[in-house]
């Protein structure tokens, strides 16, 4: 089974949906270890929850072959790229920037097939 390059744009974006989901929830399940800090782990977890929504909203209209999908797409991920490398800068953040980076290769890879002639 030999997967498109398209079929691998969706997946890493579905993998990153997924992950920014479980971090997400995890950030919400540490407002009980830690409840000073509530405000800060909700505001997390909205904008993981919020990215993530973001996200799967650019595969969807890239499944739908939509139009303006590809420069909405082009769009969150430089966000997401930029928002974690000026951020505390961890493993995590480093694996997520790298996510987003082979994301955004493989959607300027099938962009002939996105976007119309």
């Amino acid at each position: 089974m030999k997967l498109s390059t398209f079929d691998l744009t969706r997946y890493l974006f579905l993998f990153t949906i997924a992950v920014l989901a479980v971090f997400g929830v995890g950030s919400l399940l540490r407002i009980t270890v830690n409840p000073d800090q509530m405000f800060l782990y909700v505001f997390y977890a909205v904008a993981m929850f919020g990215d993530a929504l973001a996200m799967l909203l650019c595969v969807w209209s890239l499944q739908k072959r939509m139009k303006f999908a590809f420069h909405i797409s082009i769009f969150v991920l430089v966000i997401n790229i930029l928002s974690a490398i000026f951020d505390q800068f961890g493993l995590v953040d480093l694996l997520f920037v790298l996510f987003n980076i082979a994301t955004l290769i493989f959607l300027f890879l099938t962009r002939k097939e996105l976007l119309p002639a």
